[in-house]
């Protein structure tokens, strides 16, 4: 090799960069978890109102399950669909719930939720392909959307609309990009919204009479305080849900969820499984099957949820954040701060660093007016969401008389 070959590749090199596909923006909120770990390295008490996590640990029987297994069982990959016991279980959940008879071949275990965004993308959406997302809305859609080389069209929500998409403005935003599919989560994160079944109806017939997929994201379903809500699957067949055990059976960290597909989408959804996961975690998936022994459990879960609600629901009006979201479900308040600033993200590393109460910017959410929103997760405990609430109360107070 000559020497001037030797430096074109040293140059070549240097200029070496991460691919364009990466380029996507952060998760903030696990931004403000890092920061928030730090100071609690100095030894600051912070409580943690910025994460979508259940202050519990994973049920009881989920626990003794898994215990059981790592003494008695190998623990090695499982067929790349999930264990069969776990998805005849998912499967026959459906009809404790919702009354809707799904064949537990349809049934896909996976690595979390965000396993299966990932496998729902691949599996029905090219390169291209126009994916219209409600804002505000979970930001990992449209990023991992963005790294596979979707675009993720937004339909702009707000307190006219109940935060959830309309049929009118989904049917303009088809005209206007052409529209391979649309997602929607309902209860919705950040703003907790559920949307009205007849208004999901209007949405999956206008998708299946137009040739749009519908995805459901239904993770905080069993998180309902006032009406329960409704699943994509008491529409259509032709949806497709996603749903994962970290929010109502409090199993973050045990990576473990599920998708409902079409039965044409079995096998292609197994096959990229197959090649991209292998399997979800096989004593997650032990333990998951215990999860479902747990009712009485969670359900006391839920009703600590639905007392931190209820608390800053008090709370937040009383230091001045009036125009909150309809708080429907899930575990968050979706908060309109633009009276204090228009910096939100500024105003929350304020609030964590001088009262050490971490949340979230609602620039996470909404890129053109999060900057007004702070979102308040109230998943931990009761002790917990008290403290936060009497130090943002306090906290009020001193910067109005100041």
């Amino acid at each position: 090799m000559s020497d001037e070959q030797g430096l074109g590749r040293k140059r070549a090199r240097a200029e070496r960069g991460p691919a364009r596909r990466s380029d996507i923006a952060s998760f903030i909120v696990m931004d403000v978890m890092r920061e928030a770990a730090a100071l609690e390295a100095e030894g600051r008490s912070v409580i943690h109102m910025e994460v979508g996590q259940p202050g519990t640990p994973a049920p009881a029987a989920a626990l003794a399950k898994a215990k059981s297994a790592l003494g008695t069982e190998t623990l090695g990959y499982t067929a790349a669909l999930g264990i069969d016991g776990l998805r005849h279980r998912i499967a026959r959940s459906y009809g404790e719930r919702y009354n809707v008879d799904i064949d537990d071949s349809r049934v896909v275990v996976c690595t979390g939720s965000s396993a299966a965004f990932i496998l729902a993308f691949l599996a029905v959406f090219d390169t291209g392909a126009q994916v219209a997302l409600p804002s505000p809305g979970y930001p990992c859609y449209r990023h991992i959307l963005s790294a596979l080389g979707c675009r993720s069209p937004l339909i702009e929500t707000g307190p006219e609309t109940r935060w959830m998409p309309t049929l009118d403005a989904l049917a303009r935003l088809d005209r206007a990009t052409g529209l391979d599919g649309l997602l929607i989560a309902s209860p919705a994160n950040p703003t907790g919204t559920i949307i009205e079944p007849h208004r999901l109806a209007e949405l999956v017939g206008y998708c299946d009479e137009h040739g749009l997929w519908f995805i459901s994201d239904e993770i905080y379903h069993g998180l309902t305080y006032e009406k329960p809500a409704t699943t994509a699957l008491s529409v259509s067949d032709d949806v497709i849900v996603i749903n994962s055990f970290s929010k109502y059976y409090a199993m973050t960290g045990w990576r473990i969820g599920w998708l409902i597909v079409p039965p044409s989408l079995v096998r292609v959804v197994e096959r990229l499984q197959q090649n991209l996961f292998i399997s979800a975690p096989a004593v997650s998936q032990v333990a998951a099957l215990g999860a479902f022994e747990a009712e009485d459990e969670l359900e006391g879960n839920r009703e600590t949820y639905a007392n931190n609600r209820a608390l800053l629901l008090e709370a937040l009006p009383q230091a001045g954040f009036t125009r909150i979201a309809p708080a429907d479900g899930a575990f968050y308040l979706y908060a309109d701060v633009s009276a204090f600033t228009d910096d939100a993200r500024a105003f929350a590393s304020a609030m964590l660093n001088e009262i050490g109460v971490a949340v979230t910017p609602g620039l996470d959410f909404d890129e053109a007016r999060g900057r007004h929103f702070l979102r308040f997760s109230y998943a931990g405990t009761e002790a917990d969401i008290r403290e936060g609430a009497n130090r943002i109360l306090s906290w009020s107070r001193l910067r109005t008389s100041g």
